[in-house]
């Protein structure tokens, strides 16, 4: 007989590092998608928004206050249902649908606005649309959140803000040849289409989401404060509502560059054009810089990226109420609040999805989306009247002042550590 070994089994060689623990696999077919969601949807809307004043003013002989009416009531809209729809996407079953039905929503409603024959129906028709904008952010919020590893929420939350800012290139550049070879109406029912395709590709990130991760029991629809309050975002939120008293409609700042170029004998319509110009290159900023600012925060982590972004944006409102009238400096200016919005905004989202659990983000974004419309809402009144009753510099200093003070609250908050880094309490 042979003789028994007892020698012990050799040991196994351990299992190479999977690919999910590299970096490599952070972008996936689901984030990919959210961030070609944000590109093709903002593309739309902004087709769409770029036509409205002439279409509102010319075509249907509007006034200047009611297309303001129109703009004002949708952008509070936004706000509301921002926050009704955060405790709605706590429940990822109920996410999916909502980010599919939102988008999907918002291309019917801005394509119909082509259709309009009166400023009434204008009106209904926008509202409906940021309405469900509004409803579908936390929900799409949520979903990438979902999506990326924790390790890599600077770089997903990156990729899908300079979607959304490149969408501000592209859409309004559209509108501008669109209105050239078809009209005004055609323009807009053009922005059915990115909006469609918008809505498609969110439905792919959903059925990601729906394949790599169970259900599990529904979530009840509540905003659940307490928990949120436990997992620690409400103090980090403290210097976010601080910078969005500050964060002005870029509006404004089109307007002071406006009048700044229209010299030197430069036309109005000149000074105009060259001022959007001017604003689309701000956008392509805000894209480079928030896809940039993601990778900072993966290292760095959100306070340190969102101080920075408050910075940058007390040097370009300092800049713009110093008023200089060559339009290379006002560009300079320009890139810099480009820079501010894409660290910033970048920094809110990822700063949201490293805090809290998976039941409660979508009320975390969701009180997030409420104090950024609330916030825009006052610094562009506050500003707007001061600018017009004072004088430009006021309203740019007076938001200089809340960035500043915006700035000065980020680097109180855990110094050395950054805030979203601490780990997050049970949720009541």
């Amino acid at each position: 007989m042979p003789r028994e070994d007892h020698r012990p089994p050799a040991a196994s060689p351990p299992d190479p590092p999977s690919r999910a623990e590299g970096d490599e696999r952070w972008l996936t077919t689901g984030v990919g998608s959210v961030g070609v969601t944000s590109f093709l949807s903002d593309s739309g809307h902004e087709i769409a928004t770029s036509v409205l004043p002439g279409f509102v003013t010319g075509t249907l002989h509007g006034s200047a206050a009611s297309l303001g009416l129109i703009e004002g009531v949708s952008d509070a809209l936004t706000g509301v249902l921002k926050l009704v729809g955060g405790p709605l996407a706590n429940d990822p079953r109920r996410r999916r649908r909502l980010a599919t039905g939102g988008y999907l929503g918002t291309a019917v409603a801005t394509g119909a606005i082509g259709l309009a024959t009166t400023v009434w129906q204008v009106g209904v028709l926008r509202a409906l649309a940021w309405s469900a904008r509004g409803l579908r952010g936390p929900a799409k919020d949520s979903l990438l959140a979902s999506l990326a590893p924790p390790r890599a929420f600077g770089r997903a939350y990156g990729l899908e803000r300079a979607g959304d800012n490149l969408g501000a290139v592209v859409g309004p550049l559209a509108a501008a040849g669109l209105v050239a070879w078809l009209g005004v109406r055609p323009a807009i029912w053009f922005a059915f289409l990115p909006g469609l395709l918008a809505a498609v590709a969110i439905t792919v990130a959903a059925r990601e989401a729906r394949r790599r991760h169970a259900d599990g029991d529904r979530e009840p629809i509540r905003l659940r404060f307490a928990g949120l309050r436990d997992a620690g975002l409400l103090r980090p939120l403290l210097p976010v509502l601080l910078f969005e008293f500050g964060n002005l409609a870029v509006t404004l700042l089109i307007l002071r560059a406006t009048e700044l170029l229209h010299t030197g004998g430069r036309t109005a319509a000149a000074a105009a054009s060259l001022a959007i110009l001017i604003y689309a290159a701000h956008n392509a900023v805000a894209a480079v810089t928030a896809y940039a600012g993601g990778h900072w925060i993966d290292r760095a982590g959100p306070r340190l990226v969102f101080a920075a972004g408050a910075a940058l944006f007390v040097l370009a409102y300092a800049g713009f109420a110093a008023g200089p009238s060559s339009w290379w400096v006002l560009c300079g200016f320009f890139a810099l609040a480009g820079a501010g919005i894409g660290c910033a905004e970048t920094a809110e989202s990822a700063l949201v999805a490293r805090l809290l659990p998976d039941r409660l983000r979508g009320s975390g974004f969701g009180l997030l989306g409420a104090v950024q419309a609330a916030g825009d809402v006052v610094a562009t009144v506050v500003a707007g009247v001061l600018y017009t009753a004072v004088s430009p510099a006021a309203g740019f200093l007076y938001a200089a002042g809340w960035m500043l003070l915006s700035l000065l609250g980020a680097a109180a908050l855990a110094p050395g550590r950054p805030a979203a880094a601490t780990a997050p309490r049970p949720p009541r």
